[in-house]
């Protein structure tokens, strides 16, 4: 998860297990507006058999997004939208439904349209040796077979297959064609930081994961980005930080970014209100 960077550095952001292992998290953003909810990603969900969760580490066996939703009074079939960055099995598993021995596949959200864009998709159907193992082969087949899969090319388009109260960043650093989204409220915007940013370490903008394709493509990505959130006093929300939902961005006394307003847990926050919630 830190790349090319020393254990003796990482360790002291996220203490490894025996077995070398860190805790991470699968978080997902529910944004809802007037007359829709939009899902931004999925987690891992609970579609692996025993032996494979094992293998990862993956220590829930039920499927978490779904209980989380229904404790926000939300089902599967309430969900207009599904927007995904990337199909990872981390980030997209949480589409399909609990295994079952011997059953395949299926998905769940019965009513949502998948938004995914075009470099992202064909990623997953055509991966690279490299990372195929990242992802899940019969989910893109899934997708098209449900009729509601909508693919669009770059940033502009997203936008308007999602909204006018979103706007789009694609990054290429970690994997082709990742999408970032940006929820823009009247008093605050919130960044959906996916595999760019995985969690407050990784703001050190000189830290990348051994699965980003082009490292150093995505630190000058991460730069740019960072730069803008602290412009806008923007929101990043990570995706796998165990202990920090989300935060600001600032600079250090040595000019390095760091995280400002650490917001260790929500689940409700208006975006046209003043303040988020904080809690350090």
């Amino acid at each position: 998860m830190f790349g090319n960077a020393p254990r003796a550095v990482w360790s002291r952001w996220l203490a490894p297990d025996e077995l070398g292992r860190i805790e991470l998290a699968c978080r997902a953003l529910l944004v809802e507006e007037p007359g829709k909810r939009t899902l931004f990603e999925t987690g891992i969900g609970a579609f692996f058999a025993p032996e494979l969760r094992e293998r990862y580490g993956v220590v829930e066996e039920r499927h978490v997004l779904l209980e989380s939703l229904a404790a926000l009074g939300v089902g599967d079939g309430d969900i207009d939208q599904v927007v995904l960055s990337h199909l990872h099995f981390d980030h997209a598993g949480g589409l399909l439904a609990p295994h079952r021995p011997g059953k395949p596949l299926e998905l769940c959200f019965p009513r949502a349209e998948f938004v995914v864009g075009r470099r992202a998709f064909e990623r997953a159907e055509r991966p690279h040796p490299r990372d195929h193992a990242s992802f899940i082969p019969e989910l893109p087949e899934l997708l098209k077979a449900s009729g509601r899969l909508r693919i669009v090319d770059g940033t502009g388009e997203a936008q308007r297959a999602v909204g006018a109260n979103f706007q789009f960043m694609e990054t290429n650093g970690h994997t082709p064609g990742m999408l970032h989204v940006l929820a823009v409220g009247t008093s605050a915007e919130l960044l959906f930081g996916a595999d760019m940013v995985p969690g407050v370490a990784w703001l050190h903008a000189s830290i990348t994961m051994g699965y980003d394709r082009y490292p150093e493509h995505l630190v000058d990505e991460k730069a740019g980005i960072f730069q803008q959130c602290i412009e806008h006093e923007s929101v990043i929300v990570y995706t796998h930080d165990p202990r920090v939902a989300a935060s600001r961005v600032t600079r250090d006394a040595r000019g390095r970014f760091a995280p400002a307003d650490l917001i260790s847990e929500f689940t409700r926050w208006d975006l046209n209100e003043a303040r988020a919630p904080v809690a350090a």
